[in-house]
C-alpha cells in the first residue's frame, strides 16, 4: 500500500514539476523577442506620457525599442529614430 502511495506521489510531483517548467518557458520565450511590432508616428505632447520604459537591443531583438503608457492605459510603441519622439523623451526624463 505504500508503495503504491510512493508511487503516486511521485507521478504527481513530476507532472507538477513538468507544468511548471513549461509555463516558465513560455514566459521567456515571451520575453525574448521585439516588443513593438508597429510604432506609433503622430507626434503627441508629453504630459500625455504616464510611464516610460527603453529597451535597448540585444539577443532578444535587434532594435531599440521605446514604450510608453499614457495616461488613459493604452500601451504605445515609439520609433526611437524619430526626432519628436527624442525631444518626447528628453522632455519626460526632465520631469
Amino acid at each position: 500500500m505504500t508503495s503504491k502511495l510512493a508511487v503516486a506521489f511521485l507521478a504527481v510531483f513530476l507532472l507538477s514539476a513538468a507544468l511548471c517548467e513549461a509555463a516558465v518557458l513560455a514566459r521567456v520565450s515571451a520575453e525574448l523577442r521585439c516588443q513593438c511590432i508597429n510604432t506609433h508616428s503622430t507626434p503627441f505632447h508629453p504630459k500625455f506620457i504616464k510611464e516610460l520604459r527603453v529597451i535597448e537591443s540585444g539577443p532578444h531583438c535587434e532594435n531599440s525599442e521605446i514604450i510608453v503608457k499614457l495616461v488613459n492605459g493604452k500601451e504605445v510603441c515609439l520609433d526611437p529614430k524619430e526626432k519628436w519622439v527624442q525631444k518626447v523623451v528628453q522632455i519626460f526624463l526632465k520631469r
